[in-house]
């Protein structure tokens, strides 16, 4: 917490909190399934590492952590005391990307920094193991009831505390520290100190100090690591508290420094990569993970002296060791790793031994992007769904089962909370809801999920990062306190089941003068704010300890809703069921002697020197003075050893001294060891319900007011009795809801009657009566046998709730890739289920049971298409079936428009465009025609259109499949009638054909060019085209003039009178154009068209005659041009291809053999030629499925 008056030292002080606001601005991703321990704040929104940035953990404060302030020793070999680029060196944390639970973990050491308006620490990390949620950073001052009352009420005889101040002479300009207490009865400290440049972004300067005699004095330590040496960062190994790990500043040098004997000395090794971030293992003092600056993962196992690779592309902060007890091998990593292709997955494998013949896939499909969660006995991901997020658990590495939330609940955001009392909490952001979540609890296997509070507040921290509003009570199993979101309004609820039962908090009854407080629920209550502190050193809105149940200390105000302003401290010696306020202003308050007294300072927003003391839980207060001079106190540690008595403080006499280190030896305040006799019983309850969790809890307390010190076997609960089961030990089943009356009912998405398809003839099953027991719960008898679900036989019913899908969701393929089915069946014997699976490409499958098909069923398909895959599941009973469409497709590289270049008006037309590769049915076409705003869409590579007006038309198709979208546009003439040539070349011109568009344009014009040198016709009536393809062959259009005013007659003799004049400048070899110096291209005439000639309309007889009489002129010219050997290539190319057809195409159907003549059916239309040249291709070997030929591939479909 912050107060925010009183003038505040000036820019030393400042540099921390920028130091905080420059970290968090490297951060910016999401991460979709995140976690956070419930008694420290639960983090929703992680900034997290960019990829190929240095983040150094001293400079990350944004991305928040819970540590334990007591620095304690570890109590156990969780993985998660490692650290990493969000962790405390040696500091067992929880974040949320990793899933890191304070709980179990406790830190060695912390990182602060000197915060410019209120002397606080700007810190990196987070909170003891006994404290809630994080502070939101508003502004706060007096409650709302205000007493003139002193804090040091009470006694104010002062004993002497024996203290030690230490300088850290000429670190004044270094603005961040991180500090290293080992405990276990060790006396070294370690402090580093840092110079971070905010204009170039990385430290320039660094110190580090050592102690051996619990902070009484420190050691400079540059001498021992290299004088020039910048450190960035100091780890300390959580198994064996001797060995640190330092690293330096990469922009200097990329090395490591490691010591066996708690930093005395120190060898260097180089590094081959920048380290973002460390995570230790669990168990094996030697074994860390090391995440490098380009999403590189390494490993070593000589803690740190050398490196090996063990998987590139992995995403940051979701990798993880192995469990103890859960996976088979101890070097184990889970990790998420990036495909070549972009996508991700969830991978394992052994350090040692991670080559991609030795790696495994646990999940059978792609997964989210930092979705993946390793936590205690539970695997969470996130698959890739269109539309709705789908999420899935492993409960102790069995088979992955999607997670059932309430139907409609339609998750935006899902966050996992804690997973630590053999259930999981999630917070779950639903469609509705923008900055609040709704709470859930799963059974015990983390599948089914039911809604525990609705609305839970959340606070957006100095980073931006969310933090739910939501904090467990240290100490006592199920009790859990939260903000709730009311209309506009926020009120405090605390529950003592877990969740099943929630109420407000009661008020206390007199101020600090005695006088009452007219506080009447549910209109008025107590309201706490639930954040925690991001500076470990300084206790938070909220603080409970383990080793003091029932004890709760926060900041809060009284009234209808929570607020931040008029805010005062507040305590509950039982546990929530009454208060009392101690302070009108926030101060931090700690526990000291494990729990038996409290300390508690003001807000650091002014100097101080005095410290309270109190001993009878919060009801007297002695002060007592810890500096000779007022101090501006940047942080605390308190309890640091495992058996000593001491506090040291951090601060700044001004804003242009020295770190101060202020030692604290607070064992003169206790008068004696406490004896049997200075303890009393306390026994929980619940508003005098004795029975909390199906139990009568009796503890031990230190009786209020002995000024005795706690012994270290000090027994907290002294018995533990099971209740008689009652209604409140019981919450409501998956896919019921509690009504008015208290009852658990279905909801009305909800079939009671399904039987899972797990449920086999022969066996039993658990019918649900509509409850389940509260997990954890202890209660015996009573109503247990009427709520728990019954043991039923299963029913032999037929398949029902078959569901067929792909192992990624999609419902498309590439051709010859693996594609994977799942089947999935709701109700149905499984083991007595028969399975047919039809792929829709002429092959099926059939399986004897459902349970053969759980891996899923692999198909490959040889051909591009789509297909219609068909599943059915049938026993003695009955049938299911369902169908799936799967678009398997080819890439395509190119599209080509295919259409006539003239037209006649009014008449129909095809227009074809030609995919390659051929992509039979799996293609969208969009076609744009004439001068229509809106396509015309068409499955189909073809389209028929009639043009009705005359002109130049533009004509263009768009190709759509699966994320490629191709284009070609072509321009047609169209006109009453028109007259046209095919045009042949000397074969020296193939040899300069690339055969692509802009090359038969150029090639055009300079026919077109040639062709008005031998004749006068008008250029703009003269269209020349040249076909795709080789051997190159052209269409030569003469088009009649746009005023027509002269006759339609006249008009088409002067067609004619053209045509003959070019025709013969051609059979003379008149036309000729030169392509390239030297290189001369002779034009041929090889046929007319049947195109009209004239007109569409066949009313002229004379114009029939001389369409006849030309064909014969021209067979019998294409005769003596074989006879003689004459090489023609469009001749050529079609007995190429169609070899079995030669004799038709040159036979002779004249009145005699030497007269040979070609029916004019047999010359190709431009898209028959395009076929043909394909087909060419195709035969001479070079159009295989798949396979490019030129620019042009071929690709096999169905």
């Amino acid at each position: 917490m912050e107060t925010w008056a009183g003038f505040c030292p000036g820019l030393h002080l400042s540099l921390g909190i920028w130091v905080m606001i420059a970290a968090l601005a490297l951060q910016n991703a999401k991460a979709e399934i995140t976690c956070a321990s419930c008694p420290s704040p639960v983090q929703l929104h992680l900034e997290k590492l960019q990829p190929g940035m240095r983040t150094d953990p001293t400079e990350e404060p944004g991305t928040l952590k819970n540590i334990r302030l007591e620095f304690m020793e570890l109590v156990d070999n969780d993985q998660n005391i490692g650290v990493d680029d969000d962790h405390e060196a040696a500091v067992s944390v929880e974040d949320n990307a990793a899933l890191r639970r304070a709980k179990r973990s406790g830190p060695e050491f912390a990182e602060f920094s000197q915060s410019r308006w209120n002397g606080r620490t700007g810190v990196d990390a987070g909170a003891p193991e006994d404290r809630g949620s994080l502070l939101e950073g508003q502004k706060q001052g007096r409650s709302d009831f205000r007493w003139n009352r002193d804090e040091g009420r009470g006694n104010t005889h002062e004993p002497k505390l024996t203290s030690n101040t230490f300088a850290l002479t000429g670190d004044s300009a270094h603005n961040h520290a991180v500090v290293y207490w080992s405990g276990q009865n060790s006396s070294v400290i370690l402090i580093l100190t840092k110079l971070y440049d905010f204009h170039i972004g990385s430290v320039t300067e660094s110190t580090l100090w050592r102690s051996t005699d619990y902070g009484s004095t420190y050691e400079r330590m540059n001498d021992k690591v290299g004088s020039k040496t910048v450190l960035s960062y100091l780890y300390v190994c959580p198994t064996n508290k001797r060995k640190i790990m330092v690293l330096t500043d990469p922009e200097f040098e990329s090395s490591v420094l490691i010591s066996s004997d708690e930093g005395a000395s120190y060898q260097k090794y180089r590094l081959t990569f920048y380290v973002l971030s460390l995570l230790f293992h669990p168990t094996e003092e030697d074994w860390a993970l090391a995440y490098s600056h380009d999403q590189k993962l390494y490993s070593s196992v000589d803690f740190g002296r050398k490196w090996q690779l063990i998987h590139e592309h992995v995403t940051p902060n979701r990798f993880y060791w192995s469990v103890s007890g859960l996976d088979k091998e101890p070097d184990l990593v889970h990790m998420e790793a990036h495909t070549p292709d972009g996508n991700v997955q969830y991978v394992t494998c052994r350090v040692q031994m991670c080559s991609e013949a030795n790696r495994n896939y646990p999940f059978p499909g792609y997964i989210d992007i930092s979705s993946l969660v390793v936590q205690d006995d539970y695997i969470f991901i996130q698959v890739p769904t269109s539309g709705r997020a789908t999420y899935y658990v492993s409960y102790k590495r069995d088979s992955f089962i999607q997670i059932k939330l309430p139907k409609y609940s339609l998750p935006k955001d899902l966050h996992i909370v804690s997973t630590d009392e053999k259930q999981v909490f999630a917070a779950v952001q639903e469609w509705n809801q923008n900055d609040t979540y709704n709470l859930y609890l799963s059974d015990t296997k983390g599948i089914y999920f039911t809604l525990a509070m609705e609305n839970v507040k959340t606070t957006r921290g100095i980073g931006g990062n969310q933090m739910l509003d939501l904090y467990e009570v240290a100490g006592i199993k199920g009790m859990l306190i939260t903000n709730k979101r009311q209309d506009s309004q926020v009120k405090t609820y605390i529950t003592y089941n877990k969740g099943r039962d929630w109420r407000l908090l009661q008020a206390p009854a007199t101020d600090l003068d005695g006088n009452d407080i007219h506080c009447i629920l549910p209109f008025c209550s107590l309201h706490l704010q639930l954040q925690m502190s991001e500076n470990p050193y300084l206790s938070g809105a909220i603080s409970t300890k383990s080793s003091a149940p029932g004890i709760i200390v926060a900041t809060g105000n009284i009234g209808a809703e929570l607020s931040y302003n008029n805010v005062g401290m507040f305590i509950s010696s039982d546990a929530g069921n009454s208060w009392r306020q101690i302070f009108e202003e926030e101060h931090n308050v700690w526990f000291l002697d494990k729990g038996g007294a409290l300390v508690a300072v003001k807000q650091p927003s002014v100097p101080t020197r005095h410290l309270w003391v109190s001993f009878d839980e919060g009801r007297q207060w002695i002060q007592h003075s810890f500096s000779s001079v007022p101090l501006f106190v940047d942080g605390v540690l308190v309890e640091a050893g495992a058996e000593n008595q001491i506090m040291t403080f951090f601060g700044h006499l001004s804003h242009r001294s020295e770190w101060q280190l202020i030692k604290i030896d607070y064992k003169s305040i206790f008068s004696r060891k406490c004896t049997e006799e200075d303890y009393q019983t306390w026994h929980l309850h619940n508003q005098g319900e004795p029975c909390v969790m199906g139990q009568k809890q009796i503890y031990m307390k230190r009786r209020p007011g002995n000024y005795c010190m706690l012994g270290k076997d000090y027994s907290r609960i002294l018995s533990a009795e099971s209740c008689i089961c009652r209604a409140h030990d019981f919450e409501c089943d998956y896919g019921y809801e509690r009504r008015g009356d208290g009852n658990c009912r279905p909801a009305f998405w909800f079939n009671p009657s399904t039987v899972s398809r797990s449920c086999r003839q022969g066996q039993n099953y658990l019918n649900s009566t509509g409850y389940r027991k509260v997990v954890l719960n202890n209660c015996t008898k009573g109503v247990k046998e009427m709520y728990t679900a019954r043991k039923q036989q299963c029913p032999n019913r037929p398949p029902k709730g078959l569901l067929l899908t792909t192992k990624d969701g999609k419902l498309t393929a590439n051709l010859g890739s693996n594609v994977t089915f799942l089947v999935h069946l709701d109700e149905g014997d499984s083991l007595r289920t028969n399975i047919q699976l039809d792929f829709g490409d002429g092959t099926a499958v059939s399986y004897s049971n459902l349970s053969w098909t759980e891996e899923g069923i692999k198909h490959i398909y040889k051909s591009a298409g789509i297909f219609r895959v068909t599943a059915l599941a049938e026993n003695t009973l009955g049938y299911d079936t369902t169908t799936l469409f799967l678009h398997v497709t080819c890439p395509v590289e190119h599209v080509q428009l295919l259409a006539p270049f003239v037209v006649i008006r009014n008449k129909e037309v095809n227009i074809t465009a030609v995919v390659l590769p051929s992509h039979s049915r799996t293609v969208t076409y969009f076609w744009w025609l004439g001068n229509n705003t809106e396509p015309v869409i068409s499955l189909d590579g073809s389209i028929s259109y009639t043009f009705p007006n005359e002109g130049m038309h533009t004509i263009t198709v768009q190709m759509a499949a699966a994320n490629t979208i191709l284009q070609d546009t072509k321009t047609i003439a169209v006109k009453e009638f028109f007259k046209s040539l095919l045009l042949s070349f000397s074969p020296n011109l193939d040899e300069f054909n690339p055969d692509i568009p802009e090359w038969r344009q150029d090639v055009g014009r300079v026919i077109k060019k040639a062709l008005l040198q031998v004749s006068d016709f008008p250029e703009e009536q003269l269209l020349v085209a040249v076909f795709p393809g080789v051997p190159t062959a052209a269409e030569l259009f003469l088009l009649p003039h746009k005023n027509q005013s002269e006759g339609k007659k006249k008009s088409e003799e002067e067609l004619q009178q053209a045509s003959d004049i070019i025709v013969s400048a051609l059979n003379q070899n008149l036309v000729e154009f030169e392509l390239k110096p030297g290189v001369r291209v002779i034009v041929y005439n090889t046929q007319l068209t049947l195109a009209p000639l004239v007109d569409s309309n066949p009313r002229h007889s004379s114009s029939a005659m001389l369409m006849l009489l030309s064909v014969v002129f021209l067979g019998l010219a294409v005769f003596l041009i074989y006879k003689f050997k004459r090489k023609i290539p469009w001749i050529n190319i079609y007995a190429e291809v169609n070899q079995e057809k030669e004799q038709e195409m040159i036979g002779s159907v004249g009145q005699g053999d030497s007269t040979p003549k070609i029916t004019l059916s047999e010359f190709s239309t431009s898209k028959e030629l395009m076929e043909k040249e394909l087909d060419a291709r195709v035969k001479r070997g070079v159009g295989n499925a798949c396979e490019s030929t030129r620019e042009i591939p071929n690709c096999t479909s169905v």
